[in-house]
């Protein structure tokens, strides 16, 4: 017996979970030192979702965050989550770019990488962790836990069997779903104990509550590490709070020792940071609790709940809790973590939207049956695969051997806006991302990080003034249309953005269209419904007007250097792609519904779209 040591995820999991992963590194760093004396066994601070969120939504530069958390936690290793041959994107790399991320996060600051793959499948473990082995971290290799007719006790141990013949120095059980029962958990820590002959991490979300007892359970079957978040940003889909954690385990064999005093003077600075940024608790709900029975994590139903409230139809969120273990059935069981949660979650919502099941399929669900992201854990519906991939013969090798190496064409796509070899590794993972932050830098138009900025407040009624300006954005939108509009045939269009619903009619075409859309606009109360979607009916004789079936970024080739799927006058067949949607981390491939020639297309390539709003015009003549 001995006693349990802690991780903090406060500045990656715990944020992640519950404020979707904004906070800003100024937030962080007046902070660190005080938790860098705690006497933590790490810091879990990069990884996961966090390198996207950095350069997607705060402007900042991850491997610099890194480097600053780094420069001010000098006693603590500081950890990061890492996905396998995903890295932290949502794909599979080439091995020679998984190498050089592994390699420079180590040069960066990072001391210890927790590496899973969301399918158990170690071939798409094992290079990520020979590489970090290479460069000096320690090596903790991740077994997914869910609940499934195929995942077992024999499943996970011989799992991690494998995963310590390629040589790891511990091993982790990640609970993310918070499905571990404190009873099981004794039974899989005892049993990795005994068999592994490895330190034993656990890592569990608290969601409906079980994570207290199972932390307990595993404290009494040896477990060496377990994890935990600050008060303000446990429980709920995130972490048990450490405080309880430690009070709990005081004056037992496994006393953490850590002194809650300094614990809670932690905390009442995360406390004063949420109410600032207007974030709520992390709290369980009915459908928190309801994961026992459909087994989707805290976290991938916010994006579920964020998803649908854009797509205007949250009020179909039991259905799509319902449709999500159908299709997970139908999929082999994927455990439901980063990416195959997004995978099964966008699917299912796609189920419920269309009104047809696997009518729209994301080109990863395509990929993920092909078995582009490895061996399912259980077999395939196979009228699911017959009619996604038809003839098309799945891949059994190792996905990442069918890539070819990447990193040359990736510097020569990056030219001068990649000013070091981070930065290449930025763009390698996310390319489109990357370009826009790299020329917003290129302008100057970022703030340091170690700067102060007091955040705004979340969810605050808008003011006068920041009603305005939505406004005045609108009848930028509005003058775009109208000009769009001015070529086609379309006799009416309805357009809603920041709340405001318009309609223009033909009628109002040419110059004096502007100033009837501008008082439409002005005068405007917000609207109560969304656009309805018009996939596939003709607007007007001849021809087919595609709508976005989603709201996403659109984009017409799915890499800056690709060229576009279609142009005007390219004639396009039935099922054939003309473009891409990102939505909830996936690429979601748009294919014509009809054949004919491309008319019009209506959107810019990397703008935003609503959910109904027209993409294409498809004469069909």
């Amino acid at each position: 017996m001995s006693r349990v040591r802690i991780t903090d995820t406060t500045l990656r999991d715990g944020h992640q979970s519950l404020w979707a992963t904004r906070m800003k590194t100024a937030d962080m760093l007046p902070i660190i030192e005080k938790i860098d004396s705690i006497g933590y066994y790490s810091l879990e601070v990069w990884g996961g979702a966090t390198f996207d969120v950095c350069l997607r939504y705060l402007q900042e530069d991850p491997w610099e965050r890194l480097r600053l958390i780094k420069k001010h936690a000098r006693k603590t290793p500081l950890q990061m989550l890492l996905r396998g041959q995903s890295l932290v994107g949502y794909v599979h790399y080439p091995d020679d770019i998984v190498e050089a991320f592994v390699h420079k996060s180590v040069e960066n600051g990072i001391d210890i990488i927790r590496i899973f793959d969301a399918l158990n499948d170690v071939r798409n473990m094992e290079k990520s962790i020979r590489a970090a082995r290479e460069a000096g971290a320690h090596v903790q290799a991740a077994v997914v836990y869910t609940l499934s007719p195929v995942h077992t006790t024999e499943h996970y141990l011989q799992t991690a069997l494998k995963l310590a013949e390629i040589g790891i120095d511990s091993i982790c059980i990640k609970d993310m779903a918070g499905l571990l029962t404190p009873h099981k958990a004794y039974e899989l820590v005892s049993l990795f104990k005994r068999e592994l002959q490895l330190p034993v991490q656990l890592h569990c979300h608290f969601i409906g509550g079980m994570a207290l007892g199972a932390y307990l359970k595993a404290a009494e079957a040896g477990v060496d590490v377990i994890d935990t978040a600050s008060l303000p940003l446990a429980f709920g889909s995130s972490q048990p709070p450490v405080e309880t954690v430690v009070r709990a385990l005081r004056d037992t064999p496994y006393d953490t020792g850590l002194r809650l005093r300094t614990l809670f003077e932690i905390a009442e600075y995360f406390e004063e940071l949420r109410r600032r940024e207007g974030y709520e608790r992390g709290v369980t709900r009915i459908h928190d609790m309801r994961v026992f029975d459909h087994q989707v994590p805290g976290g991938m139903i916010s994006n579920l709940v964020s998803q649908l409230e854009e797509q205007k139809s949250l009020h179909r969120l039991k259905e799509v809790l319902a449709e999500i273990p159908r299709v997970r059935a139908e999929l082999g069981y994927p455990p439901l973590v980063t990416p195959t949660s997004q995978m099964v979650g966008t699917q299912a919502v796609l189920n419920v939207l269309t009104g047809q099941r696997y009518k729209l399929v994301p080109g990863e669900i395509k990929n993920y049956i092909q078995g582009l992201y490895g061996q399912p854990p259980g077999p395939l519906n196979p009228e699911v695969v017959r009619a996604i991939l038809g003839d098309a013969e799945p891949v059994t090798v190792r996905p990442a051997d069918l890539l070819e190496p990447g990193l040359g064409k990736i510097r020569k796509e990056c030219g001068d806006l990649a000013a070091s070899e981070e930065d290449v590794l930025s763009y390698a993972i996310f390319p489109q991302v990357a370009r826009r932050f790299f020329e917003a830098r290129r302008r100057g138009e970022l703030r340091p990080a170690e700067s102060k900025k007091r955040p705004v407040a979340k969810d605050k009624p808008a003011s006068a003034a920041q009603s305005k300006e939505a406004r005045n954005m609108n009848l930028e939108e509005i003058r775009e249309l109208v000009k769009l509009l001015d070529r086609t045939d379309i006799k009416e269009f309805s357009l809603e953005s920041q709340g405001i619903k318009i309609t223009i009619k033909k009628g109002q075409m040419g110059d004096e269209a502007v100033p009837v859309a501008e008082r439409t606009a002005l005068n405007a109360e917000p609207a109560e419904v969304g656009l309805e979607p018009q996939v596939g009916k003709p607007q007007q004789e001849n021809a087919v007007t595609m709508v976005a079936p989603m709201v996403g970024t659109f984009y017409r080739a799915p890499a800056p250097d690709a060229p576009p799927y279609v142009e005007i006058g390219d004639k396009v067949k039935e099922g054939q792609v003309v473009c891409i949607i990102e939505a909830m981390k996936l690429m979601n491939e748009i294919e014509a519904e009809v054949s004919g020639v491309i008319t019009d297309i209506l959107v810019e390539d990397g703008h935003p779209v609503e959910y109904g709003q027209p993409l294409f015009v498809i004469g069909t003549g």
